[in-house]
């Protein structure tokens, strides 16, 4: 008897422990969803029930008229944050509370990695980011059209704008589709694979034994490969004195202290991350708000530069340059391809306005002609609204802090340091209370009139606050270049594969869809 006794305590103790971090958020008042025990929520993805897309999108439809509501990550909780301002208060005004994002790997085991802007933490990222922003001004850009411009106008791919704008490296993928750039680029953006999933997962749920044993995210050779790259590139140019209007020369002169001539240079569109002289004054532009900055500007926070650029520290910020670029401008571009496509009427007006514009340039591209045109800008804008380039983004609690109550039924919420928030763009942005009929593509949704209408903080394709994405600039040129010189000498059709709906897929971790894009291309004749 007493042994059943036993038995039957320590089976009633274990799924106590099992089952009481998957209540930390109804302990705090907080809304929840049903999460299994230590899969929480994330079985959902982890079985490919759901992709991570919709995932999100139905997470955030399931807290109603909450302002945030509780997910678990495995057993790791997660508040997603809804309402608007609450996202404003938590990633400009208290910024200082919000500044990281989720680390995974031991910086010795993954240096390349650890390294980039993206996974710095604390005064690292700080230094880090004052001393790159300089290189991400819509005025650089303009510098560097040239070099992106070139491989549009030979329609190669966003592999090739990466190759010769961020590596310095010549790459013909029409001539040469399995070029190694390419093969170690999807090699390192590959996330379809159930090994790729199940690490993934662990390093959620077991992140102290990744960090103990040194396991990299990548594998060996690609890192390897990336890094010698940069490294030669980086010798040669110096040995020989070559200057080359790419990435790498300006982060070489960001490296020397140099400044290239900055002048005025039109943005580059409605989506961009504003940026001033100062770091950490910026936003979105259409919610530009300064006195949202002055926390971050204040003594208290240092944002001097890094006082020195090494060769790795080029070649991580080259890494995830590629890393973010690689694959998620080459979806937006596919998703512009595919609502093109099926709205024949939004393609036709684009269209004619490109030749407009070829016309009065003299069948010549220049970036003050491209962002000059106004209704590029609109469909892109709606293009990254219906199907933005994550999903998701997250930031760490890094001082205590509290949300405070606004509501009559909620309580305060006391975040600890290390805590977890997502801000669900993909669920912002096909919210009706913000974009009514969200599933329709309607490019007037950023006309000059509509524009002004639209909630400031409900449109975050690049994030929002100092821990924004800071190559939005690069990404929309780029796109926008791509697009123009397609419509222009094509008309993009639908094929008997071609679907109105588009699936998210079940099987990925990235913005892709079930059984790929099905277009074809029909040559206008000049």
């Amino acid at each position: 008897m007493l042994t059943y006794l036993l038995v039957g305590a320590a089976a009633v103790g274990l799924w106590y422990l099992i089952n009481r971090p998957m209540n930390y958020f109804k302990r705090m008042g907080v809304k929840q969803l049903n999460p299994w025990p230590i899969l929480g929520d994330t079985y959902v993805t982890l079985f490919r029930i759901s992709g991570l897309g919709d995932f999100v999108k139905n997470t955030y439809n399931s807290f109603g008229q909450n302002r945030y509501g509780g997910i678990y990550q495995l057993n790791l909780p997660t508040l997603v944050l809804k309402d608007p301002e609450l996202i404003k208060q938590i990633t400009i005004k208290d910024f200082d509370h919000f500044t990281d994002h989720r680390g995974f790997v031991n910086p010795e085991a993954d240096q390349l990695w650890s390294n980039n802007l993206f996974a710095l933490t604390g005064q690292k990222w700080r230094e880090m980011r004052a001393t790159l922003s300089g290189s991400f001004t819509s005025s650089k850009m303009k510098h560097m059209f040239e070099v992106i411009n070139e491989a549009h106008y030979n329609f190669r791919f966003t592999n090739d704008v990466i190759a010769t704008s961020a590596f310095g490296l010549k790459v013909d993928s029409l001539e040469e589709p399995n070029n190694t750039f390419y093969k170690m680029g999807k090699a390192i953006t590959n996330f379809t694979s159930y090994l790729v999933t199940l690490k993934f997962l662990l390093l959620l749920v077991l992140p102290k034994i990744f960090y103990y044993f040194k396991i990299s995210i990548f594998d060996k050779e690609t890192t390897k490969y990336f890094q010698s790259t940069i490294t030669e590139t980086i010798k040669v140019r110096e040995e020989k004195n070559i200057v080359r209007k790419d990435m790498i020369n300006l982060l070489l002169e960001a490296r020397k202290g140099n400044k290239i001539e900055d002048g005025n240079a039109i943005e580059t569109g409605y989506a961009t991350v504003q940026e001033d002289s100062y770091f950490g004054r910026h936003q979105n532009l259409h919610c530009y708000c300064r006195q949202y900055f002055q926390n971050i500007l204040s003594d208290k926070v240092n944002f001097k530069q890094a006082k020195y650029l090494t060769n790795d520290d080029i070649a991580s910020q080259a890494l995830i340059f590629f890393f973010a670029g690689f694959d998620t401008v080459s979806t937006a571009l596919c998703y512009s391809a595919h609502e093109l496509a099926v709205n024949k009427d939004i393609q036709d007006r684009l269209r004619e306005e490109i030749r407009e514009t070829d016309k009065l340039n003299d069948g010549k591209l220049t970036y003050d002609a491209l962002l000059n045109m106004k209704y590029m800008d609109m469909v892109f804008s709606e293009i990254l609204r219906k199907w933005p380039p994550f999903f998701i983004m997250d930031r760490v609690c890094t001082k205590p802090y509290t949300i405070e109550p606004k509501y009559p039924d909620e309580k305060p919420v006391h975040l600890k340091v290390g805590d977890l928030i997502w801000l669900p763009m993909f669920g912002l942005h096909r919210d009706p209370k913000y974009f009514p009929k969200p599933e329709v593509f309607d490019p007037e949704r950023f006309s000059d009139e509509n524009r002004d209408q639209i909630i400031p903080y409900s449109y975050i394709p690049f994030g929002v606050g100092p821990r924004n994405c800071i190559g939005s600039r690069f990404a929309i040129l780029e796109c926008k270049a791509l697009i123009y010189n397609l419509l222009l000498n094509f008309e993009i059709v639908p094929t008997k594969k071609t679907t109105n709906r588009l699936r998210l897929s079940k099987s990925s971790f990235q913005n892709a869809v079930e059984g790929g894009f099905w277009l074809g291309l029909k040559r206008i004749k000049q």
